[in-house]
């Protein structure tokens, strides 16, 4: 009972703590302030809490880290005393069962014992030996028969002896048995009080820990904003007549004006669902039809013509809202479309067609709302397109893929890179029967990244194979120098031993979208200590080739190196990377300068 005693002593000690811990947060950060966050446009205010958040999240990591585990260990000790205390309860249930027997068999125990107790006295009596003698006709007769009555005798008395022990025995065990029943009551009663003390101290500890993940996920919905807004700041062609191209050396011979530097390439486009533009593009030049085309992409039933619908475009970036700025039959409205070049084999002018053509009928609920004119819909002028995309709208009639009874909403953008996702692949959203998973070259399947860069469909696409973004100070390309990488590293490592450290983690030549200090490389590397990197000299890239993601990441330099989830380096990356640079897509590679 000592040890469960000085466990109670420190969970009230620890109680304590975390009493103290959250008087200060609530004192410091109230869902009061950070409600205001959001509308707020004194700077120093949000700087100010934020960075007082900041603190508390801090101080109850601190307090949480160090308990936990001991708060574990004490739960799991009340644990194994419970199940201790359930096997006393069986062995007492086992106990009763055995004196309850016992007691009947005592009964018939004791009629047997009446009757040798009788027969003892009246043998006692009887066995006399000069009665017996002068009672007997011979002496030898005598002797017998004094020595069978002494026998019996005997046999009297140790019978009356074992009955004797073993009432009281029986007395025994009912006595100890109460005992131990008293006992286990105490001790189950005392136990409880213990246990739900604990209990509470592991809630306690639970709840602080979800308020720290509940700050925590404020912090990464800003960077994920932050994140997007960088995203968008790169123009990333998401249809095939967008133009533009890749930032750095490959191809176009970019200098940065330095060497040993590193390049995060990614394969095609953030969007991999539905129509691969140039793959569909690569598909014709390969000689397949477009029902073999929109076979690859998609999976429907049949064609079937979708009747005659008006179709109302307006000015906004979604659906159902902005100002109507066009009107007209669902035909009229895809002769308008300019996705890809007039140029292009025309069995994927076809397919694309009959993609634009599904996805308009499906989206807006055949015309019940207008859709809007640019990438994030279909992107759409007034005039016709004319050449053969218009051939191609004619020469399709009203034909819309359809799956289940319904026309299927056809999602495509320009490049996948190789791969096709199917919506329930992506973050947040739900899967449909209609888009599927596979490996867009003509075998199925890829073997690497020289294998993918060869055979991939798209890769035709001037956005097959790039890295994004730039700075003019380095030639507008996207490269990093070996002591830049090595503090994308760095702010990994820190983020991952104190994750309230993430909002001073952004890059360090824009502004703070926390309104809190960024830590430069410098601080970064002391707060790090001796875990810390200066340069990096080698990056290898592990990826799953079947569905065209890395998995992870190994850095190296300074004599060690550090692995890391493909997704989280990704992510830390695109927050940390200078000016615009980011990857864009979930299957990467590295070029060395």
């Amino acid at each position: 009972m000592g040890t469960m005693r000085k466990i109670i002593l420190v969970c009230m000690l620890l109680a304590g703590y975390f009493f103290a811990a959250s008087y200060v947060f609530a004192q410091e950060c109230t869902p009061e302030n950070i409600s205001k966050v959001s509308t707020s446009t004194d700077q120093d205010f949000l700087r100010a809490l934020l960075s007082k958040c900041g603190e508390s999240i801090q101080n109850m990591e601190n307090a949480v880290r160090p308990s936990r585990a001991e708060l574990d260990r004490m739960n799991k000790a009340i644990a194994a005393f419970e199940a201790r205390i359930k096997t006393i309860e069986t062995d007492v249930a086992k106990k009763s069962l055995e004196i309850a027997l016992g007691e009947k068999e005592l009964e018939a125990s004791l009629v047997l014992a009446s009757e040798r107790i009788r027969q003892f006295y009246m043998r006692s009596y009887t066995l006399n030996p000069m009665y017996l003698l002068f009672s007997s006709t011979n002496i030898g007769s005598a002797l017998r028969t004094l020595g069978y009555q002494q026998a019996a005798v005997n046999e009297d008395k140790k019978i009356i002896t074992q009955i004797a022990l073993t009432v009281k025995d029986l007395e025994d065990k009912k006595k100890l048995l109460e005992d131990e029943k008293v006992t286990l009551a105490a001790l189950k009663t005392d136990t409880d009080r213990r246990a739900a003390s604990v209990r509470a101290l592991v809630a306690q500890a639970e709840a602080y820990e979800s308020k720290v993940q509940g700050y925590i996920a404020v912090i990464s919905a800003r960077q994920q904003e932050f994140l997007a807004q960088k995203l968008a700041g790169l123009g990333i062609p998401l249809y095939a007549m967008s133009g533009g191209g890749c930032s750095s050396d490959l191809t176009n011979g970019k200098d940065p004006g330095f060497g040993g530097g590193f390049g995060f390439f990614t394969f095609g486009v953030p969007n991999r669902v539905g129509l691969n533009q140039y793959g569909a593009y690569g598909r014709a030049k390969a000689d397949q039809k477009s029902d073999q085309i929109l076979h690859a992409y998609y999976n429907f039933d049949e064609y079937k013509d979708a009747g005659d619908m008006t179709i109302r475009v307006n000015d906004s970036n979604g659906f159902n809202s902005g100002n109507i700025i066009w009107s007209g039959s669902l035909n009229d409205y895809v002769k308008r479309i300019f996705e890809v070049p007039n140029d292009w084999p025309y069995e994927s002018i076809k397919a694309q067609v009959i993609a634009v053509r599904s996805y308009v009928v499906a989206a807006t609920d055949k015309g019940a709302s207008s859709i809007c004119a640019n990438q994030h819909c279909q992107v759409f002028q007034s005039n016709e397109k004319g050449g053969t995309w218009g051939q191609g709208v004619n020469d399709t009639g009203s034909q819309v893929m359809m799956k289940d009874g319904q026309s299927i909403k056809a999602f495509f953008s320009s490049t996948h890179g190789g791969y096709v996702y199917s919506t329930g692949d992506l973050v947040g959203w739900s899967n449909t029967s209609y888009t599927k998973r596979a490996v867009d070259t003509p075998n199925g399947s890829v073997s690497g990244f020289s294998d993918l860069r060869s055979n991939a469909f798209d890769r035709d696409s001037p956005w097959f194979y790039c890295d994004w973004g730039g700075r003019s100070a380095y030639g507008g390309t996207a490269w990093l120098k070996p002591d830049e990488l090595a503090d994308v590293v760095n702010v990994i490592l820190l983020a991952s031993q104190d994750s309230s450290a993430q909002n001073h983690l952004v890059q360090t030549d824009k502004p703070n979208p926390d309104g809190t200090d960024t830590w430069d490389a410098g601080t970064v590397r002391s707060k790090l200590g001796s875990a810390a990197y200066n340069s990096i000299s080698d990056v290898s890239i592990n990826a799953d080739f079947g569905t065209g993601k890395v998995t992870s990441v190994t850095l190296s330099g300074d004599g060690k190196s550090d692995t890391f989830d493909g997704d989280k380096f990704k992510t830390y990356f695109n927050l940390r990377a200078p000016s615009n640079i980011q990857i864009v897509g979930p299957l990467y590679n590295v070029e060395k300068r």
